[in-house]
């Protein structure tokens, strides 16, 4: 075959995958969106997910239907959502900890989160809190870290499974604080809460949108924030910096991936919607009073560069720290 034949030839190849690509974009979509959720039902991945779900949909013309698919903490939903077919109807709810934290967790991982997703959206930030049992005996951070350090491993506190945020959040605490304490990871943060509140297990490093209402209604002890400085809606309650204890700024946020081969013209249709599902007053309202800030404002290119920076800083953080998924 003649040059001239050859690069024509491809010439067609690259004019009909484009022309593909704007068919489907035009007719995108048609059917059911599916949105995997790599937790269960109750905890902050499953409340952003259904949240934007819910205003998402009318905006597309078309359902997305939550589907949470758990195990191995987040690997198994993600994982799911990295083999989808790249056609925009399978969209992954990524937070922190199965975007930024499981690279510096697990030596080897099926997943590259910046190479195999590209981003759709950021649509909620979460600052977490450092809550106590009801009955724990130490009342303020200082106190139970004094008698963590007299007795190691003797504190317990829950996660809502391996690998997840709360777990590693409360291990780099307690690696900065110099202690040892004994994780005992759950299936969900809905079982943790259930221990929490029942005296059954100290403490838990949890999202400040879902442990809020327990910590207004004196349920539970909030020790201390994840933030470097104190949070709007608990101005009484200090940071663990501010306690000493280490430099530690840390926020949970969501949003929405897609496969890495998605289409642009579906990406950009899906960027476009979720932006405009997020900003909605009544949406950025909900997050707020939940402890919250809405994150569906900002630039696409200043969330890729918040998602890179996160993943960056928390693998060098745990892998120096020597924190494993266990």
């Amino acid at each position: 075959m003649g040059v001239i034949k050859r690069s024509a030839l491809a010439l067609t190849v690259v004019v009909s995958a484009f022309a593909a690509s704007f068919v489907q974009a035009q007719t995108f979509p048609d059917h059911p969106l599916k949105l995997i959720v790599p937790q269960p039902p109750g905890g902050g991945f499953d409340t952003a997910a259904r949240i934007i779900a819910d205003r998402m949909g009318p905006l597309l013309g078309q359902p997305i239907i939550v589907e949470n698919r758990t195990g191995a903490g987040t690997l198994v939903g993600t994982e799911a959502a990295a083999k989808a077919p790249a056609d925009g109807y399978t969209l992954l709810l990524g937070g922190l900890a199965n975007i930024a934290l499981n690279p510096g967790l697990y030596d080897k991982l099926s997943y590259d989160p910046l190479k195999d997703f590209k981003l759709v959206g950021l649509v909620v930030g979460n600052p977490y809190m450092l809550i106590a049992r009801p009955g724990l005996p130490q009342k303020s951070l200082k106190e139970l870290i004094d008698y963590a350090r007299a007795n190691p491993e003797k504190i317990t506190y829950a996660s809502g499974g391996r690998g997840t945020g709360q777990h590693i959040g409360m291990a780099i605490v307690a690696e900065l604080a110099g202690v040892k304490m004994t994780h005992v990871p759950y299936r969900g943060a809905q079982a943790a809460y259930q221990d929490i509140l029942g005296d059954r297990v100290d403490l838990f490093f949890d999202n400040w949108g879902t442990a809020r209402p327990l910590v207004d209604d004196k349920r539970v002890i909030a020790l201390a924030a994840s933030t470097a400085t104190r949070l709007p809606g608990a101005p009484d309650i200090a940071t663990i910096k501010e306690l000493g204890i280490g430099d530690l700024d840390m926020e949970t946020w969501f949003g929405l991936f897609v496969p890495a081969a998605t289409p642009a013209p579906v990406l950009e249709k899906l960027r476009a919607d979720v932006r405009q599902a997020g900003t909605q007053p009544d949406v950025v309202a909900l997050f707020e009073k939940t402890g919250g800030r809405s994150l569906s404002g900002m630039p696409i290119g200043e969330m890729e560069a918040l998602v890179a920076r996160d993943v960056a800083t928390f693998t060098k953080l745990i892998r120096a720290a020597g924190i494993k998924a266990e």
